[in-house]
């Protein structure tokens, strides 16, 4: 019985890769990879040609069934996913698991990974941080899925696609309120851009121009707190109205559920502004 190796690669330049790694994707006897397209870019790119298999969302299960009988039979297997450490938010796991449960020996090879690459360059708090994966495309599930987020008090990260990213971003503001955030898009790649800022304004610059490759967002909940204790009541509420251009009931239902504060509280000092 031999080894499942859990081989991370490059997220763009492929530059990116460790002289380990690139040992082990030639003396392995199959790559189990998510795109075999893709990975044989990287292959043909430093003169590797291991057997490739396809390894990927939809033939998981029989597909992992077939490579742990390969391994039992004392082959060795080197798991890729297209880009990063396979295994995060990607089927890598289910192998991973099977493996284990035949008592395979599983070894991770260290190396790039977007979550980490963002975090490392982004300038928020990192002593403690969650990955909650990709948002839901439905916006009913998505505003569900960030409100499940209210409370979290250390760094958040998510995955997005380029075409949601303004509609996810309007969700975030409206339900988590203008946290400090930053957008990591094209990491390592040519058009790398880390853009920081509020959530407000983030939305106004990307508002402006069409947005291209996939997307890390960082969320700073703990900044918004430090505001709330800054900023009145009155001037939140201007604040909110110059920002979204909500009616008075929609503004004070968000700076209710933010705050922890009655809803009426809020809407009666909403009126008074209105009414001087």
């Amino acid at each position: 019985m031999k080894t499942l190796y859990v081989v991370a690669t490059p997220i763009g330049n492929l530059e990116d890769i460790t002289l380990r790694a690139l040992r082990i994707l030639k003396d392995v006897d199959i790559i189990a990879a998510e795109d075999t397209r893709h990975t044989r870019k990287l292959l043909q790119h430093y003169g590797i040609g291991t057997q490739l298999t396809s390894y990927f969302e939809h033939n998981e299960l029989k597909k992992a069934r077939w490579l742990v009988e390969q391994l039992k039979q004392g082959k060795d297997i080197a798991l890729v996913s297209d880009a990063g450490t396979p295994g995060i938010s990607d089927p890598g796991y289910r192998l991973i698991k099977m493996a284990l449960e035949n008592s395979i020996s599983v070894i991770p090879i260290p190396g790039p990974s977007a979550i980490i690459s963002a975090l490392s360059v982004a300038g928020l708090p990192t002593d403690s941080f969650c990955f909650e994966g990709f948002t839901p495309s439905k916006t009913g599930e998505r505003i569900k899925f960030l409100s499940s987020l209210k409370g979290i008090k250390k760094t958040i990260v998510l995955h997005e696609s380029p075409k949601r990213l303004l509609t996810t971003l309007t969700d975030i503001h409206t339900t988590l309120g203008d946290v400090d955030m930053v957008i990591a898009r094209e990491i390592t790649k040519l058009h790398e851009e880390i853009i920081r800022g509020k959530v407000s304004a983030v939305l106004n610059d990307l508002r402006k121009r069409e947005i291209k490759g996939e997307v890390t967002i960082l969320l700073n909940p703990r900044s918004l707190e430090a505001e709330k204790q800054e900023i009145s009541l009155t001037d939140e509420i201007k604040k909110l109205q110059k920002e979204l251009g909500l009616p008075i009931k929609e503004i004070a239902k968000i700076i209710a559920e933010q705050r922890g504060i009655p809803k009426r509280e809020v809407y009666k000092e909403a009126l008074k502004l209105k009414q001087s």
